[in-house]
């Protein structure tokens, strides 16, 4: 058991490049598309990457440039709901990988969180709103009086009036 928990695991030379990149391409909730059209599209652009389907969509590895071609491509599928951002390791690390760790790798629990948030954002993104960032201020004390005092005055003003 002990060789499945490596903290040195033995990696290529792929995986030590500084110019390899990895990405993870997380499809949201209301995606149009499936995790296999994703990575079958990225197959037949023909790029040098490593590839690998994963239950959010896909992981791709390689270098940067191709890596960005690769995600610009596959987000003309669905632009709204294909989301995408780093990963530290590449596809299959025993230091990340499930399948070495025996459970689930850290930071999944952090994007379910963030899954649950995709549906929000892609509706934002296909609805666009203007938004203010300043912040509302309270009206000042005296004149909140002046305006409850004027209240007051015409709600006396009504109650005399419906006595006649």
């Amino acid at each position: 058991m002990v060789e499945n928990v490596c903290i040195n695991p033995d990696l290529g030379r792929e995986d030590m490049d500084p110019e390899v990149v990895t990405r993870m391409i997380i499809l949201g909730p209301k995606a149009d598309v499936s995790e296999s059209e994703i990575v079958n599209h990225i197959h037949l652009l023909g790029l040098a990457l490593t590839i690998k389907q994963t239950c959010y969509g896909a992981m791709v590895s390689g270098k940067e440039k191709d890596v960005m071609n690769a995600i610009k491509e596959v987000r003309k599928l669905d632009s709204y709901n294909i989301f995408t951002k780093d990963r530290g390791f590449p596809p299959g690390d025993p230091r990340r990988c499930r399948g070495h760790r025996k459970g689930p790798r850290e930071g999944f629990h952090q994007m379910e969180n963030e899954f649950k948030l995709l549906g929000f954002v892609s509706d934002a993104l296909k609805n666009p709103k203007e938004v203010s960032l300043e912040e509302e201020k309270p009206i000042p004390v005296d004149e909140f009086q002046e305006i409850m005092e004027s209240y007051l005055d015409k709600k006396v003003e009504n109650e005399e009036i419906s006595k006649k």
